[in-house]
C-alpha cells in the first residue's frame, strides 16, 4: 500500500511539472496584469499580433471569428472597459469580480455566464489535524456570439496548457466560442477526478492506521480533519450538476449543436467524481464510527484492569483492616503464627483472584 501511494504521488509530481505554466510564451502577458491573454481565432486558427481588447473586437467583428481574453483575479476598475466594451450584465460582472459563488448557469440577453469551482490537491507528507487537502478556486466564463471571457480566481487551475491544446485542433475550435466553454468546463470536471484520486489515497492511508494492530496510531482528529476537507470538495462538485444539465439537455443560440453533445460526456465525468465524493463520506463515517468504537473498547478493557486489581487489593486490606482496630479479645492475635497465617491466607486469596481474572480475560 504505501508503495502504491509514492507511485501515485510521483505521477501527479511529473504531471504538475509537465502543466507548469511558462509566462514567456506569447500567448500569456507579464506578471502583475489583470489581463493574461487576448487573441482572435478565424476559422480556429489563431491571428498573430497582439492587440489590445478594443482592437480583437474590431477585427472580429470586421473580418468574422471570436475573441478569446483572459484575466486573473481584476478588480472592479480593471474589468470596467471590459464590460463596457461587450456590454456585459452589472450583476454578472460583480459576481465574477468578487467570486465566491456557487456553480450556475445564467442567461444575460446575449450572453452565458458560467460559474465553475475548481479544486486542486495539496500535496503533504502526513495528514495531520490541520492539513489542508483541497484547495479551491473559481473560473468565470462570459460567452458570446463572438467573444469568451474566462476570469480566475485562485493560483491554481491556469488555461494556459488548455489554450494550447485547443489551439491544436483547429477544427474544435472553429465551433466557436462554445468550443472554449465546454473547453473548460471538462478541464475543471477532469481535474475533479484527479482530486478524487488523490484523496482516496488519504482515506486508504487513514484506514489502515485505524484497523491496524497497533493501538493509539489512529486520530480521530485526522478522520475528521479530512471529512471537513472532504467537503469543502463536495461543495464544488455537487452543485455543478444542475448546471451541467442546463448546457446538456437545452437548446441556446450561443451553444453549438455539435458543442452540445459533448457536454453529455462532462456530465458523465460529473457523475462518476459526485459518486466517489459521496462514497468517500460514507467511508469516513464508518472509519470515524469504527475509531469512535476501538476507543471505547480500550477504554472498557483499561477499566477492567483496573476493578480486578482494585479487587486483589481488597482482600488484604480488608484483613488488615479488621486485625488493624485493636481489640482486645480477637482470634490468633496473640498466638504465636498468628501473623504468618493472615499473610498466608491474604497471598493465597490474591493468587486465586488473580488467577481467576487471568482466566477470564480481565488480566
Amino acid at each position: 500500500m504505501p508503495m502504491i501511494r509514492n507511485l501515485r504521488e510521483a505521477v501527479r509530481r511529473v504531471q504538475r511539472l509537465t502543466h507548469r505554466v511558462d509566462l514567456s510564451h506569447p500567448a500569456r502577458s507579464p506578471l502583475g496584469s489583470a489581463v493574461v491573454n487576448c487573441v482572435v481565432y478565424r476559422k480556429g486558427v489563431r491571428q498573430l499580433g497582439d492587440c489590445t481588447a478594443a482592437e480583437a473586437v474590431r477585427q472580429v467583428r470586421r473580418h468574422g471569428g471570436f475573441v478569446w481574453i483572459g484575466l486573473h483575479e481584476p478588480t472592479q476598475d480593471e474589468f470596467a472597459g471590459i464590460t463596457e466594451l461587450f456590454g456585459l450584465h452589472p450583476l454578472a460582472v460583480e459576481d465574477a469580480v468578487d467570486a465566491h459563488q456557487r456553480p450556475k448557469v445564467e442567461r444575460y440577453d446575449d450572453t452565458l455566464f458560467t460559474v465553475l469551482k475548481t479544486v486542486t490537491y495539496v500535496t503533504h507528507e502526513r495528514l495531520t489535524t490541520t492539513s489542508e487537502v483541497v484547495d479551491t478556486g473559481e473560473i468565470m466564463v462570459f460567452t458570446g456570439a463572438d467573444f469568451v471571457i474566462t476570469v480566475r480566481h485562485g493560483g491554481h487551475s491556469s488555461l494556459g496548457p488548455l489554450r494550447e491544446e485547443l489551439e491544436g485542433r483547429p477544427e474544435h475550435l472553429a465551433k466557436g466560442p462554445s468550443a472554449v466553454l465546454h473547453a473548460v468546463v471538462d478541464h475543471v470536471v477532469d481535474h475533479y477526478l484527479d482530486v478524487t484520486d488523490a484523496v482516496q489515497d488519504d482515506i486508504d492511508a487513514v484506514e489502515t492506521e485505524v484497523f491496524s494492530q497497533a493501538r493509539g496510531t489512529a486520530d480521530a482528529g485526522r478522520v475528521y480533519q479530512l471529512k471537513r476537507e472532504l467537503l469543502e470538495l463536495k461543495r464544488a462538485v455537487a452543485p455543478l450538476d444542475r448546471p451541467l444539465q442546463l448546457l446538456t439537455e437545452h437548446p441556446s443560440p450561443l451553444i453549438d449543436p455539435d458543442i452540445q453533445k459533448y457536454f453529455r460526456d462532462v456530465g458523465d465525468h460529473l457523475a462518476k467524481a459526485n459518486e466517489q465524493v459521496s462514497a468517500f463520506d460514507e467511508l469516513l463515517n464508518s472509519i470515524l464510527q469504527a475509531n469512535i468504537a476501538q476507543v471505547t473498547v480500550a477504554q472498557n478493557e483499561d477499566m477492567r484492569k483496573i476493578s480486578a486489581w482494585v479487587a486483589i487489593i481488597a482482600v488484604p486490606t480488608m484483613i488488615c483492616g479488621v486485625y488493624g482496630m485493636n481489640f482486645d479479645h480477637m482470634p490468633e492475635l496473640h498466638w504465636t503464627y498468628g501473623y504468618p497465617l493472615a499473610v498466608a491466607v491474604m497471598a493465597t486469596a490474591c493468587l486465586l483472584i488473580h488467577r481467576g481474572f487471568r482466566r477470564n480475560g480481565w488480566l
